[in-house]
């Protein structure tokens, strides 16, 4: 509607211009002529009354004095030339003679004579008025050319372009008031039109997966508008059965994950536990002087993965995370020297820059992140001639940095980007959860870890978290 209005509003304005130019043009021709005819008559008259003989040579005899009477009577100023286009006579007072041309230029002369009705009318521009001159010949009584008459003529179209503008100026303020009607139409109009829409959109926009959605109702809606409210209802009925299949199929697949989870991190002490057990017997003497204090490293380890399955048992049967983190103020050093007491592979080695580095982390789980990193270094130089595994704890500023180098097999480069992605795997046995598991627990102490590889040169581990957490 706006642009319509704005349309036509230009389109009118247009054709009003148009029709006041031509309008104007049509004036001064009709004008031009009337008084071109006006003044021949005149001349007529003089010369079927003069005593002088009608011709060329007697022009400026018979119209000596006569001129100016027609010029004065017709309120116009005119020339007359004989037929090689020299000035005879004008009307003009003397002291504007000099603006008179006393020859007519070929041209003029040559259109002149080649017109069917022997008239011809030149226009020009002059300071920005059009200026036109009238040239016609004058006939004796028998109809013979005796004389050319030149009448010019300048269009005074100040009258015109007073109006024009008046006219404009009301036909704006109509339009204004027509496009400001239109602005205010077109926006309850559309706000009419549009309602039901909205309502669409807007349950449209609060439909969530999460919760249930109401269906739209909207008395008397348009046939377009039922339709699509019939489709948005069954739509909505349709997501609620969805979301009810998806909610129980994310269910089961938390409570499989959880299941995969638990059983990865119960069979992480169990394995070490067997192992231990396993040594014990082989190498226990009770004879040996050393007995007492080897009984008690090995209940101290033992207790030690059993209260890490007690815990992941606790965290499990609460729903919570596995396990939930206790920060206590210990020693990372020998943390981390003891929970490689249960690897018993003599290629591993272990350096600590201090031997004592105090930070604030819970015990199970920094046990839980070595045991990781350590067993799937193992797990890479199983055909490494010289299998090396080096454990490095340091103190880096306000953080402890905890490295695991190997000289394994090394990771792809097709597989860096999965490598701490849950249930992702390259081993042929096993869930791929110790890594993410890893991860988890060291971005909850606001630390990193990262890692570099080169294939068949070996992979490390680094793991950074702060000493205060």
């Amino acid at each position: 509607m706006i642009l319509l209005v704005l349309i036509a509003s230009v389109l009118i304005a247009g054709v009003t211009l148009y029709q006041y130019r031509e309008q104007s043009k049509d004036y001064h021709e009709n004008r031009l002529e009337r008084k071109e005819e006006q003044i021949l008559q005149s001349i007529d008259y003089v010369l079927k009354e003069t005593t002088y003989e009608p011709c060329t040579e007697n022009l400026q005899y018979i119209f000596r004095d006569e001129i100016y009477k027609i010029a004065d009577v017709q309120n116009v100023n005119f020339n007359i030339y004989d037929l090689e286009g020299a000035l005879i006579k004008s009307s003009k007072p003397a002291f504007e003679a000099d603006s008179v041309s006393n020859c007519l230029d070929a041209e003029v002369l040559n259109h002149l004579l080649e017109s069917p009705d022997r008239r011809y009318v030149e226009e020009k521009s002059t300071a920005g008025d059009n200026y036109k001159a009238s040239y016609k010949y004058i006939n004796d009584p028998k109809f013979k050319p005796i004389g050319i008459m030149n009448l010019p003529y300048f269009e005074d179209n100040s009258f015109n372009d007073m109006e024009l503008r008046e006219f404009m100026f009301r036909l704006g303020g109509v339009y204004l008031l027509m496009l400001i009607s239109a602005i205010g139409m077109a926006y309850f109009v559309s706000k009419y039109i549009t309602r039901s829409l909205q309502t669409v959109a807007d349950k449209m926009t609060q439909t969530n997966l999460n919760k249930r959605n109401e269906k739209i109702s909207i008395e008397n809606p348009s046939e377009e508008i039922g339709k699509l409210i019939d489709s948005y209802n069954g739509m909505i009925d349709e997501l609620e059965q969805s979301a009810a299949k998806l909610a129980r199929s994310e269910r089961e697949q938390a409570w499989r994950e959880m299941a995969k989870q638990v059983a990865h991190e119960i069979k992480n002490p169990l394995t070490p536990m067997r192992l231990t057990v396993q040594s014990f017997e082989r190498k226990f003497d009770p004879n040996d002087p050393k007995a007492e204090h080897k009984m008690k490293e090995f209940s101290t380890t033992l207790v030690q993965q059993i209260d890490t399955m007690s815990n992941i048992a606790s965290a499990f049967s609460n729903f919570a995370d596995m396990p939930a983190q206790q920060k206590e103020t210990l020693n990372v050093v020998k943390v981390s020297k003891l929970a490689l007491d249960i690897f018993h592979e003599p290629y591993i080695h272990f350096i600590a820059d201090e031997e004592e580095i105090i930070a604030k982390v819970d015990r199970t789980q920094l046990i839980r992140i070595v045991t990781n990193l350590v067993k799937n270094a193992i797990q890479a130089v199983p055909e490494t001639e010289n299998p090396r595994i080096l454990v490095t704890v340091a103190s880096h500023n306000d953080q402890v940095k905890l490295s695991v180098a190997d000289n394994g097999v090394g990771i792809a480069d097709e597989f860096k980007d999965k490598i701490f992605e849950p249930k992702f795997t390259t081993k042929s046995s096993g869930m791929g959860l110790g890594l993410g598991m890893v991860k988890n627990i060291v971005e909850n102490y606001k630390g990193s870890i990262d890692f570099t590889s080169q294939i068949g040169k070996g992979t490390v581990f680094t793991v950074m978290f702060p000493k205060e957490s």
